[in-house]
């Protein structure tokens, strides 16, 4: 029963573009659907902050208007839920949302009190995957809608699951991340004498100038860091899960080999942590970097021939993730092309699009699976 209810509610998701028209009661079941995550993980992370709450967004639920937020985003969920009911003749989407809205209604709501609970110094970022959903989903989402660049495309297209899968990981997961991946600065920063002068002038140098020169840093740190895992064949088996997604869109950057993850963010981390940039241009950075990661992936339509080949935008990054021959090992930066001008990487065809996407390897499909992959591939199989 539960089996079938949840391909019932995948089915609905997936439905054709002909059957999710304004009027159907699709957009307000999905929407509904969101909202009622959201207001669900912050209820949690209310009730047991300890546990599902990150630290560092404690002053965000400590805030009265925190509250006020939960409270009108569980009762648009409501409306938008039963609107979705009155309209669809198929209720696995509407169905769902209330449920959940009511979920969180029951553990609380938004005048829930937080439970006394053991603190164990282990989290779980409910509330961040919570913000990093409405954040990016409602923002790329919409757009993909009315601005698409491949537009039979559908928002829930094949392998959507496991990309929310890898999303949800990445976000509950924010506290082993972080201790992994800072490791590499806390020792530079511990032994790292010499660096005093250069923190002193980072750290003086106007905040724009701090937050460009930031972008530039770790945009040449991550370049040569993602062109390694193309070239060395043991690192491209884990580089090959995030390349295997054979649809482009904002949900398609979440899928990366939790292995990826951490050294990724571990290198990318040293210059913002170990150059002396001001706490405040680390935090808007990587708020940048989430975004920013979601757009390049984004099924979004727009050439922008010459702004694209000084600012990195979809149709370059969808260059990277080419089936086709000429774009395979091309396209590395992820901020600024530059850096593949000047090391022999890009390419950029005026007002051309990839064929395709994917690897030619067969990866394979679900969570685990993927996970077992770089260890498990047979050696000899070329990266794309």
């Amino acid at each position: 029963m539960k089996r079938s209810y949840f391909q019932s509610l995948a089915r609905d998701l997936e439905a054709p573009i002909e059957a999710r028209g304004f009027g159907t009661g699709w957009f307000s079941g999905f929407f509904a659907l969101v909202l009622a995550i959201f207001g669900l993980c912050s209820v949690v992370a209310l009730r047991w902050p300890d546990w599902a709450g990150m630290p560092e967004l404690g002053l965000l639920r400590d805030d009265s208007s925190f509250r006020v937020v939960v409270h009108g985003t569980l009762l648009v969920a409501y409306a938008l839920a039963l609107l979705s009911l009155i309209l669809r003749p198929r209720k696995a989407i509407g169905a769902t949302a209330l449920v959940i809205a009511l979920a969180a209604t029951i553990l609380g709501g938004a005048a829930v009190q937080a439970d006394e609970t053991r603190d164990w110094g282990i989290f779980f970022g409910l509330d961040f995957f919570a913000v990093n959903m409405v954040a990016t989903g409602l923002m790329f989402a919409p757009l993909e809608r009315f601005a698409p660049h491949i537009g039979s495309q559908r928002l829930f297209r094949q392998e959507w699951r496991e990309d929310l899968f890898y999303y949800l990981v990445s976000s509950m997961m924010v506290q082993l991340i972080t201790f992994l991946t800072l490791a590499p600065s806390s020792y530079i920063n511990t032994h790292g004498d010499w660096l005093t002068g250069t923190r002193q002038f980072v750290s003086n140098l106007p905040w724009l100038v701090q937050f460009v020169l930031a972008m530039l840093v770790t945009d040449l740190a991550q370049y040569w860091f993602h062109r390694l895992f193309h070239r060395v064949p043991f690192l491209w088996g884990f580089h090959a899960v995030h390349h295997s997604a054979k649809s482009m869109d904002w949900l398609a950057g979440a899928r990366m080999h939790f292995i990826e993850i951490v050294l990724l963010r571990g290198v990318t981390s040293l210059p913002l942590l170990t150059l002396g940039f001001l706490p405040s241009v680390m935090q808007a950075y990587i708020g940048l970097v989430y975004v920013w990661s979601s757009l390049l992936h984004a099924n979004l339509r727009g050439d922008f021939n010459r702004l694209g080949a000084w600012l990195a935008l979809p149709r370059f990054h969808h260059w990277h993730h080419a089936i086709d021959p000429e774009g395979i090992d091309k396209n590395f930066a992820i901020h600024f092309p530059i850096y593949d001008r000047i090391f022999g990487t890009y390419y950029l065809p005026d007002s051309v699009w990839p064929s395709g996407y994917g690897v030619p390897e067969r990866v394979p499909n679900g969570y685990w699976a993927q996970f077992r992959y770089p260890f498990v591939r047979k050696q000899g199989q070329d990266g794309a």
